[in-house]
């Protein structure tokens, strides 16, 4: 989020308490499935000035490095390792420019808000389902960890 406003909500009582303009951002976020059908979204959190979410994509071509096991048996519908399909329409990227926009856009329109988020973002690819787990675990416990965070201010 563009200066750390807090443009999405508050944490109350570690419970996220979505304004509008959070409301419009989760409703971005669950519209990335009808933009981008080759994706399946999974554990998210919209915080009061940014946002975490596992996004897998389906389909992408696993290139890990020789060192790593690729054997392993992963649940139906959890994390795979993933890595971006050629062509920036089905990319991690074009995933997220997408949702910025449609974000963007709306506060634009409804507040005086112009900059909404930060340049760039934060990307981890999820190697097995151990590291899926922590990071769940780190999506779910983010609002009771909100004075912890780095981006509480």
């Amino acid at each position: 989020m563009q200066n750390r406003l807090r443009l999405f909500g508050e944490i109350v009582d570690s419970e996220m308490l979505l304004n509008q303009a959070g409301e419009y951002a989760q409703t971005c976020w669950l519209e990335i499935l009808k933009h981008f059908p080759n994706v399946n979204l999974h554990e998210f959190v919209i915080m009061p000035n940014h946002i975490h979410g596992i996004i897998e994509i389906v389909g992408a071509k696993n290139f890990l490095p020789s060192n790593v096991n690729t054997s392993r048996d992963y649940p139906q519908n959890k994390a795979k390792d993933i890595s971006p399909l050629h062509g920036t329409s089905k990319t991690i990227g074009s995933i997220v420019r997408g949702f910025k926009i449609g974000v963007t856009k709306w506060c634009r329109h409804h507040t005086d808000i112009y900059n909404v988020w930060q340049r760039n973002y934060y990307e981890h690819i999820i190697r097995d389902f151990n590291d899926y787990g922590r990071i769940v675990d780190y999506i779910q416990d983010n609002p009771s960890n909100w004075p912890q965070d780095d981006l509480f201010f």
